[in-house]
C-alpha cells in the first residue's frame, strides 16, 4: 500500500495545481473588470449587460448553420448600442442578423455595418486588428482620455468608434483617427454626455 502512495499524489497535485490557476485566471479576470468599470462612464449594471448582449448574439451566429456559414460577424456593445460588423454574403442575411440582434433583451438600437460580401481572408483581419492597436495607440498618446472610454473597432479600413463622451472627446479622437495611417474612414457612434 505504501507504494502506491506517491502515485495518489500525482492527481491530486495536479488537481491543486488547476484549480489554483482557475482561481488565479479568475482573480485575474476580475481585476480586469474592475479596472475597466472604475475608467468607464458606464454604470457597473451596463458593463455587465453589454457583455451578456454580446455573448448572446454571438450564440444565435454560432447556433443557426446559415447564419455561421455565410456570414463573418463582429459584434461591439456599448450601452445597449449594438455594432455589427463584416460580412454577410446576402442581404437576406445581413437584414437578419440584424433583425435577431435586434430582440435580444437589453439592446436599444443596431447599427448594422455589415457589408453584402463572401467572408474576408485573415489577412485582411489581421491588417485590420493591426489598424485598431495603431489607432488605440495614438488615442492614448495624444488625447489624455482615458483609453477604456473609446472602444475602436476596424472593418476594411473604416474605423468605428464608440464611447460615451463629451462632445470634445469625440471631435479629438476622431481628428486624431483620421491622422492614423491606413484609415479609409472614421465612424462616430457615440453618446453624447453634454
Amino acid at each position: 500500500m505504501k507504494s502506491n502512495s506517491p502515485l495518489l499524489l500525482v492527481p491530486l497535485i495536479t488537481v491543486v495545481l488547476l484549480m489554483t490557476s482557475c482561481v488565479a485566471t479568475l482573480i485575474g479576470t476580475a481585476a480586469v473588470t474592475a479596472v475597466d468599470v472604475v475608467h468607464d462612464r458606464r454604470t457597473v449594471g451596463s458593463y455587465i449587460d453589454d457583455g451578456t448582449i454580446e455573448l448572446r448574439i454571438r450564440e444565435f451566429l454560432i447556433r443557426d448553420p446559415k447564419i455561421r456559414n455565410n456570414t463573418h460577424v463582429s459584434v461591439t456593445s456599448l450601452n445597449g448600442i449594438v455594432l455589427l460588423t463584416g460580412e454577410a454574403a446576402t442581404l437576406e442575411l445581413r437584414n437578419e442578423v440584424a433583425t435577431k440582434a435586434k430582440k435580444i433583451n437589453g439592446v436599444r438600437q443596431i447599427v448594422n455595418e455589415l457589408r453584402i460580401a463572401g467572408r474576408t481572408a485573415l489577412f485582411s483581419r489581421a491588417n485590420d486588428t493591426w489598424l485598431t492597436s495603431k489607432v488605440k495607440t495614438r488615442l492614448i498618446k495624444d488625447t489624455g482620455v482615458d483609453a477604456n472610454r473609446i472602444k475602436v473597432v476596424s472593418e476594411y479600413g473604416n474605423v468605428y468608434l464608440m464611447g460615451v463622451v463629451t462632445r470634445a472627446e469625440a471631435n479629438t479622437a476622431t481628428e486624431i483617427t483620421r491622422s492614423v495611417g491606413g484609415v479609409v474612414r472614421v465612424v462616430k457612434v457615440f453618446e453624447y454626455t453634454n
